[in-house]
């Protein structure tokens, strides 16, 4: 049975992470600010191979008029997902916190936690358990 429950806004409160922690985690992550490059947009199916002949600060408009990116930054040419207003990933599914593209999903996500705030460390946070599934345990 897990105890702790990491503060995604204190890191110092993270876990050092493995993987048997996602499997009863809530997504924590997942409303982390995700930052991908084009590539990743190709990959999830959000632009064509042949929308990156286009300036990026033009695709990066027409994906924030779309809600699908909060920000483009040209010196890095990163952008950044748009959010849900809880502050979910917008490809979380709210009800089961799983990634609904998971197989498509951009590398930040599937380097983490290897990069993000505190590499190697999570914020995790245990998903509760109904008194049914408690009494089984």
């Amino acid at each position: 049975m897990y105890t702790s429950t990491a503060d995604i806004d204190d890191t110092a409160t993270w876990v050092k992470y493995t993987k048997k922690l996602c499997k009863h985690c809530t997504a924590v992550c997942c409303s982390l600010p995700v930052e991908v490059k084009a590539a990743d947009l190709v990959r999830m199916g959000v632009v064509d191979v042949f929308d990156l002949e286009e300036e990026e600060r033009f695709i990066a408009r027409r994906l924030i008029r779309e809600k699908l990116v909060e920000h483009y930054h040209g010196k890095t040419r990163t952008f950044t997902l748009a959010r849900m207003a809880s502050g979910d990933c917008i490809y979380l599914d709210s009800a089961t916190r799983r990634c609904l593209i998971y197989d498509k999903r951009p590398d930040t996500c599937r380097n983490h936690p290897g990069v993000g705030p505190r590499p190697g460390f999570c914020a995790f946070q245990p998903q509760r358990l109904s008194g049914n599934e408690e009494e089984g345990r």
